[in-house]
């Protein structure tokens, strides 16, 4: 392998800072509400550490191509982050909401990302996450959290990361033990806090405000998760690629969005506990089970397409 240039992966890396920029810049003159706070800048010091993180795993790695940039994957950044911009924007709040200390709703579009990273690469997956949550977020209006649109980026930068390993059911097995035991601490965590409270929850006619709970739902959802991936790997033993989409999906969700939960802990004052407990597990759990659903399906449509074009 010749590998890749590192000026190609570096230039992608500042596209990603700059739109971000440029989103926070021009934001608020669309949407007030699209203002930074005082944390703005510990929010973009956590999205230079995902970039970083981004570019040290490509340095460790870049003897292979699958972190090659050209014509063809520029195209499909553009594809992939207007995609997931569009959907994360149609359910981002506007249609189903998880009780968590934070906004959080169900995200069938996380599959975008995620799939993207599959089949393109881990840069493609890594500017589909990152710039199409961030354009999301301004589409819906609620305001820009740059770390967790970082944080998505990574998620699909890891699901691309399938590519790096020849013996790719050595690598699903090594991912699945990471994943399990992630899946086990988030949700121990929730059955020894499980009085955390919902900051999310309100029923003014009872002047109920932040007094229920997390709910049982987001509390096992990442082991719900895990167990559909288990079941997906299963049911596709024998094709390793579908069965390796899924898998390093699930590591990606739970490593880019308990990155973003872990920033909180600095930029809202969230103790680790409420961190987990309250973002992570009501955001990656709910992801892994729209993943476990929907990655195949896109896996396996992108497959048959090739197939039939001879690619």
């Amino acid at each position: 392998m010749n590998g890749t240039k590192p000026t190609s992966v570096i230039l992608s890396l500042l596209a990603v800072l700059v739109l971000f920029l440029l989103v926070v810049w021009l934001g608020p003159t669309l949407n007030p509400d699209l203002q930074l706070d005082e944390t703005a800048l510990l929010r973009f010091v956590f999205v230079a550490i995902g970039l970083l993180i981004v570019f040290l795993v490509y340095w460790a790695t870049r003897s292979n191509n699958a972190w090659r940039v050209g014509t063809r994957e520029v195209v499909y950044m553009a594809i992939g982050a207007a995609l997931y911009a569009v959907f994360s924007y149609l359910f981002n709040g506007t249609v189903f909401a998880v009780p968590s200390v934070s906004q959080v709703a169900l995200r069938p579009a996380i599959s975008i990302p995620m799939f993207f990273g599959y089949a393109f690469g881990p840069v493609v997956g890594f500017f589909t996450g990152a710039v199409g949550n961030m354009f999301g977020d301004a589409l819906t209006g609620f305001g820009l959290s740059p770390q967790w649109s970082v944080a998505n980026g990574l998620v699909g930068m890891i699901s691309g990361m399938a590519a790096l390993y020849m013996d790719k059911k050595k690598a699903m097995n090594t991912v699945l033990y990471i994943s399990a035991a992630l899946a086990a601490v988030a949700t121990l965590l929730w059955i020894f806090n499980r009085d955390l409270s919902n900051m999310m929850f309100f029923d003014p006619e009872a002047g109920i405000f932040g007094d229920a709970t997390i709910s049982v739902f987001a509390g096992v959802s990442a082991v719900v998760g895990f167990v559909l991936v288990v079941a997906v790997r299963l049911i596709f033993k024998d094709n390793i690629d579908l069965a390796s989409a899924v898998i390093w999906s699930m590591l990606g969700n739970f490593i880019g969005i308990g990155f973003a939960a872990v920033s909180d802990i600095w930029i809202n004052g969230f103790s680790p506990t409420v961190a987990i407990v309250g973002e992570f597990l009501p955001a990656a759990g709910p992801n892994m089970i729209f993943a476990a659903i929907l990655v195949p399906l896109l896996v396996g449509a992108y497959n048959s397409v090739q197939r039939q074009t001879g690619r």
